[in-house]
């Protein structure tokens, strides 16, 4: 084999091969492939193991979004191939660079190519471009042995051979469309493949066997997308998007469809949020609405706020179709876990945002779910045609007053249970109602998960204290008015921010040793308590030290 086949596209599979929620094992070059077909109609080729263990990905579970590993049930997304869920650590989001090897694939001709860095046309197939796919017919001898032996075979049919390794092939063949019986035209090539295999194969057994192909496993990639960073400091925007839809999805909330201007966008999973860099030089933080196997395009709904500072009036009023943004890559502080017995999401107005994607995760799974939505009115229920494909499972609460939704949020969670999980996103107020009424209820912190849109605390930037980096041997000391996240910054260590008003959790960082002043409402009152962590937008030192694992 010659380097240069590693460019050229070569077929590895009918594309009636690739039957629904099926993986098709294929190999080229020495090189084996996990070849599936979403429910979307796309094709992925990847190079067959898990980054776990190894295990081949074609004995794994195709639910028509994502691939799931059999062995320790690592769960890849489609187009992607990036990982979304470990079910060894549920409470975590995967990092983006856990990702596997995806290869070019084009659908043509009623046969899957693929080639390890195949680009261009595929070959010119001319009046068989329409032909009938022959039945394939696999054996053991080199591809220049039987492509040698197929010439003069038929004029009427085109033949392609599949070199799987130095000593194994597939033929492959178009015939031309004829008045023939298509039955009888089938049979026909079949048995006269079958005579010509037994007598490549009665050739090639006696020359000597060559030495297999041995591809080479490259090391994933640690980035998924080669685009230009608009920011080196600060908050990043990795990407560029085009608006491709706009639509209004309730009373003063559109949703906005982003596709990647030149890639494929990165993995994320249910919970994730994006950064959107405005035209007016505003960011503002969007949670993914997607469901699963949605990979190539980001949604997001956004609400018209009354007192928008120029945030969702810009977008609401000023955003148009073809439009282009610059947007960063996902960030998930809010992760979902798939191993509860039973999900209750909590979601009130607009943030039914992030949970709308964790729950249709849930869905695809067959996991069993809640979704209670409180809403003002049905005007403004938000992604509703999403919410009522859960059928009994979605419960709608509309126009309740504070005491009723008190009283109906005590029933939701009245009977607390170990193996649950519970989810809660939206306003302030009904956000600490929950919380407060969960804990009341005997729920462990541990099980109720919640995201912030805002932090409406009164940051006190009052006194200076010294920071010490553990790790980096640096100290700086943070004065009055000053955040620790701008002090780092200054000195030139960009550390991750997204929100920065302490609600996201994007910025936090482990503290080693000294006394938090804490004003965010990320973190959790147990994880407060714990003093070992702090959001470093807003957060500061009541000690005039903190030493910070960085």
């Amino acid at each position: 084999m010659t380097p240069n086949l590693h460019s050229h596209w070569f077929p590895i599979a009918s594309s009636t091969d690739l039957v629904p929620r099926h993986v098709y094992q294929a190999q080229l070059l020495g090189r084996e492939f996990a070849v599936w077909r979403a429910d979307d109609g796309y094709v992925n080729v990847w190079e067959n193991r898990c980054l776990h263990r190894g295990v081949r990905l074609s004995i794994g579970i195709n639910d028509g979004r994502e691939l799931k590993c059999q062995y320790h049930g690592w769960r890849y997304a489609n187009r992607t191939a990036g990982c979304t869920y470990i079910p060894a650590h549920p409470a975590d989001a995967p990092a983006r660079t856990i990702c596997n090897n995806t290869y070019p694939a084009r659908e043509a001709h009623g046969l899957i190519w693929t080639g390890e860095h195949a680009s261009g046309s595929l070959p010119d197939l001319g009046c068989f471009a329409d032909g009938i796919v022959l039945r394939p017919i696999p054996l053991n001898a080199p591809a220049e042995m039987v492509s040698e032996s197929l010439e003069g075979y038929d004029s009427d049919v085109f033949f392609l051979v599949q070199p799987c390794d130095s000593n194994r092939s597939i033929i492959r063949g178009l015939a031309k469309p004829s008045k023939r019986d298509r039955l009888d035209l089938l049979r026909y090539h079949n048995f006269a493949l079958q005579e010509l295999r037994d007598h490549i194969e009665g050739q090639a057994a006696s020359q000597d066997t060559p030495e297999p192909l041995v591809p080479i496993i490259s090391q994933v990639a640690a980035e998924l997308v080669d685009l230009p960073v608009l920011h080196t400091i600060g908050r990043q925007a990795d990407f560029t998007v085009t608006i491709t839809n706009k639509e209004t999805v309730a009373e003063d909330v559109v949703r906005l469809r982003l596709e990647s201007l030149t890639s494929v966008l990165p993995t994320f999973q249910p919970g994730a949020h994006i950064d959107l860099h405005l035209q007016n030089g505003l960011v503002r933080q969007y949670s993914l609405t997607n469901g699963p196997g949605e990979t190539d395009h980001y949604t997001i709904g956004v609400k018209r706020e009354i007192e928008s500072r120029g945030g969702s009036a810009t977008i609401h009023d000023h955003l148009r179709v073809g439009d282009n943004l610059a947007i960063s890559a996902p960030r998930n502080n809010f992760p979902l876990r798939r191993d509860a017995v039973r999900t209750i999401f909590i979601a009130g107005g607009i943030g039914v945002t992030p949970l709308i994607s964790m729950a249709q995760a849930l869905n695809v799974q067959g996991l069993d779910f809640a979704f209670h939505y409180f809403v003002q009115s049905e005007t403004r229920a938000a992604f509703s045609q999403e919410l009522h494909a859960f059928n009994e499972a979605t419960t709608f609460h509309i126009n309740l007053s504070p005491h009723a939704t008190s009283e109906e949020l005590t029933h939701i969670l009245s009977d607390p249970n170990p193996t649950y999980h519970i989810y809660v996103c939206g306003p302030i107020p009904m956000l600490d109602a929950t919380r407060k009424i969960a804990k009341k209820q005997g729920w462990d912190d541990e099980q109720v998960h919640f995201e912030y849109f805002k932090n409406t605390n009164k940051i006190n930037t009052e006194g200076s204290f010294e920071i010490d980096l553990a790790r980096s041997a640096c100290t700086f000391t943070v004065s009055e008015g000053q955040s620790i996240l701008e002090v780092l910054r200054s000195n030139g260590i960009n550390m991750p921010s997204s929100c920065e008003t302490g609600a996201c959790g994007t910025c936090r960082c482990g503290v080693i040793a000294g006394e938090i002043d804490h004003q965010d409402v990320y973190l959790t009152d147990s994880e407060k308590a714990k003093g070992n962590t702090i959001m470093t937008c807003v957060s500061r030192s009541r000690s005039d030290r903190l030493i910070l694992d960085i």
